[in-house]
């Protein structure tokens, strides 16, 4: 018999009781939802997701289980697939139904006891398509996961935010990218050229791509200086977080336009990007989550569907100058990617490195890498 759980909105207007899965652990966070049917595992252990209670719209989740994570010593092993980071980064998730039984040949575990290891707590049990709609009603809502039993509380590492009763953690207010990114530089895979990323959450499909398509990937903290880095283009990842509140970030990725090497941003390293250019960002009602989203590439009939997971938006009367947009989203025709009128800078709000998500805009990264 799984112990109550409920979950609590901000707002006070509705409370849901549910199941316990995960760790039994008080949690808090921004209340967002996906509608990707596979991806779970990856989605988990996105760092975009750090401080978000993730809702899953599709009603059946963990049925093909959660993969063994490699040994990250075997220095055979150097991206595992399955995962985006090393951990669980979301505050929780929301379940319609979880299968206790898994099927798949690389299953190792449920995702109820894998969440349990992660420190993650979780419910099933609830109307997540319901909790879609309130999301939609209400921008930025807050929400707060809380057992019966609660055995303390997910905490942060380096986020200076302390859990009370009735207060709720929006990851939009608070300096989030040291909980994500590397700590110290790193080089990773072998290749004729060496790309610099700057790590603001990266997700291991962006490395791994890299590495397939022979690169040297060096992994820079966010905070790192980057001009002791020799490289032969720069890719500023994603991550969490409102990108106004990274520090002198902006400052430092816009010296990066005084040379010629490529840039590429993706996700919050677009919108960083963006703010570099001098364009400005604000927050969404709900964002874009999903692995369907369609966007259009600007001044072509070209269209393709992504994978996105954001909840800012650069705004397109600040693009100015040098600058142009790139690509836009059809269904509300915000902007999806700008780039430099002669120089190589470019910047997707979308995933072209999709995991999971389908890969119609993978030639994003190949151009980048061939330009480099």
């Amino acid at each position: 018999m799984r112990e109550r759980c409920s979950l609590t909105l901000s707002d006070h207007s509705h409370q849901f009781e549910g199941e316990l899965i995960g760790a039994p652990l008080n949690s808090s966070g921004q209340l967002v939802f996906t509608t990707g049917m596979v991806g779970y595992s990856e989605a988990i252990t996105d760092p975009s997701y750090l401080g978000q209670i993730l809702v899953f719209a599709y009603p059946l989740i963990g049925n093909y289980g959660i993969p063994k994570f490699p040994d990250l010593s075997d220095s055979n092993v150097i991206i595992p697939r399955g995962f985006e980071s090393d951990r669980a980064q979301c505050s929780g998730v929301i379940i319609s139904a979880d299968s206790l039984d898994t099927y798949h040949w690389n299953s190792l575990q449920s995702i109820d006891s894998w969440l349990k290891e992660q420190n993650v707590p979780g419910i099933v049990g609830l109307d997540t398509r319901h909790l879609v709609h309130l999301i939609r009603e209400n921008p930025n809502i807050l929400a707060a996961i809380e057992p019966i039993d609660a055995a303390g509380h997910r905490q942060f590492d380096f986020i200076d935010w302390k859990p009370e009763k009735g207060k709720f953690f929006d990851p939009g207010q608070y300096d989030v990218l040291a909980e994500v990114s590397s700590k110290q530089p790193r080089v990773v895979g072998k290749g004729s050229r060496r790309i610099a990323v700057i790590d603001c959450g990266v997700k291991w499909n962006i490395i791994r791509q890299l590495i397939e398509l022979e690169c040297e990937v060096e992994l820079l903290p966010w905070d790192y200086d980057f001009e002791q880095v020799d490289c032969s283009g720069w890719l500023i990842s994603n991550g969490p977080g409102d990108p106004v509140k990274t520090g002198r970030l902006k400052s430092k990725i816009a010296r990066l336009f005084d040379g010629d090497r490529p840039v590429l941003g993706i996700c919050l390293g677009h919108q960083l990007l963006s703010l570099a250019a001098g364009a400005v960002t604000e927050r969404m009602s709900y964002g874009h989550r999903s692995h369907n989203q369609p966007v259009y590439e600007v001044g072509t009939r070209r269209g393709y569907i992504t994978s996105q997971n954001h909840g800012y938006v650069v705004l397109e009367s600040s693009i100015s100058g040098n600058w142009e947009p790139w690509f836009k989203n059809v269904n509300d025709e915000s902007i999806e990617g700008i780039k430099h009128k002669s120089k190589p800078f470019r910047s997707v709000q979308f995933h072209p490195e999709a995991a999971g998500g389908p890969r119609d805009t993978g030639w994003i990264l190949e151009q980048f890498v061939a330009g480099a």
